[in-house]
């Protein structure tokens, strides 16, 4: 079979009018459509929640513990002019 006549054949299957589509189809697609918008919207909703727990927490624990700051030395400085 030649590229051609694949060719052709592909445009006489697009051509021909497509088989009819059930009418429960419809409200079915549309429905699960529906569904899986509002699990898109929900789980976008809560990733967004956790992400500004996490950057709550972070403020947080950084305005306590303050890790910027250097820790104060555990030994004594040594003593000079004696």
């Amino acid at each position: 079979m030649s590229l051609h006549e694949r060719e052709a054949a592909v445009r006489r299957m697009l051509e021909r009018t497509p088989p009819p589509v059930p009418p429960e189809l419809f409200g079915d697609a549309l429905r699960r459509g529906g569904r899986m918008q509002r699990r898109r919207t929900a789980a976008r909703r809560i990733m967004w929640l956790v992400l500004l727990a996490a950057v709550v927490a972070f403020v947080v624990w950084a305005s306590v513990a303050r890790p910027w700051v250097e820790p104060p030395s555990d030994t004594t400085p040594p003593i000079t002019g004696w």
